[in-house]
């Protein structure tokens, strides 16, 4: 794909919460800075500069690195205390704008403007070009080439799928509530259910019994699809939880949930060597 500089849209990460999401909720979980340092980077990819959000222990190199895929609100500033907790953990943690070049979404208040006007077009192959360009920046700047791991939410839950399917230096995945079927399009050609069979990483699928959005007739065609190809997937389904139970700035949240998850999350990562 080759995108003129001028034509990236967004030269920097999101300052605070997306605007489509406030007002935030008294639950909202903010991580301190103290042992990390954190702040935006920019990342070399096709074209020109993306912005990026990374946190990086104080201490230490040839860091674990995850790459952290932004919910459908871009990177604001939930996905970038995810990329905090994780430099907690002792990871490199970087989340790339992946809207760079169709749009700013944190500046619009209503979701479907989001998803029209930017969401639907961006395509699936720019997102695993600046993955990719994310995970060579990593390895330049402190990451260990050979512990390479991705966890993504809502919109990003979907993207970690098909990363795992389209990178072999991937050693685990974890994909939160991500959209698991659909119609194939020009711009997004195939969805996790088709690629199971070339998963090159173990991903773990982290989904709500109660999400409207996805029902649980997608997870069970995924569980029978990843049976079917005999790999190390799995999915996890917590029954009475709705989409986005680990966003804990929304209504959605679900604090029992979304910190068994979590902690299955890092589990997944050490059990595949990820971490």
């Amino acid at each position: 794909m080759s995108v003129n500089r001028r034509e990236f849209l967004v030269q920097k990460v999101t300052a605070g919460f997306a605007l489509a999401v406030q007002p935030i909720t008294a639950a909202t979980i903010t991580t301190d800075t103290s042992g990390i340092n954190a702040g935006e980077v920019k990342i070399e990819s096709s074209g020109g500069e993306i912005p990026a959000y990374r946190a990086v222990p104080q201490k230490g190199k040839n860091f674990a690195t995850v790459l952290v895929v932004q919910e459908i609100f871009g990177v604001h500033e939930h996905i970038k205390d995810i990329c905090r907790r994780l430099a907690k953990q002792g990871f490199l943690a970087i989340a790339p704008e992946l809207y760079a070049r169709q749009g700013d979404v944190a500046a619009i208040e209503d979701i479907q403007q989001i998803i029209r006007d930017v969401v639907s077009k961006v395509p699936d192959s720019q997102v695993m070009s600046d993955l990719d360009a994310t995970a060579d920046w990593a390895v330049k700047n402190g990451g260990d080439p050979n512990r390479l791991s991705a966890t993504g939410f809502c919109w990003g839950g979907r993207i970690v799928w098909l990363y795992a399917a389209h990178n072999p230096k991937l050693k685990a995945g974890a994909a939160w509530y991500g959209r698991l079927t659909g119609q194939p399009s020009d711009l997004t050609p195939k969805h996790p259910v088709d690629v199971v069979e070339d998963l090159k990483a173990p991903v773990l699928g982290l989904y709500g019994g109660k999400d409207t959005g996805i029902g649980m007739d997608q997870v069970d065609k995924m569980k029978a699809a990843i049976k079917s190809a005999g790999g190390k997937s799995m999915i996890q389904v917590y029954d009475e939880a709705p989409h986005g139970f680990h966003a804990d700035y929304r209504p959605s949240y679900r604090e029992q949930d979304a910190k068994d998850a979590w902690g299955r999350m890092l589990i997944w990562f050490k059990r595949y060597k990820a971490a």
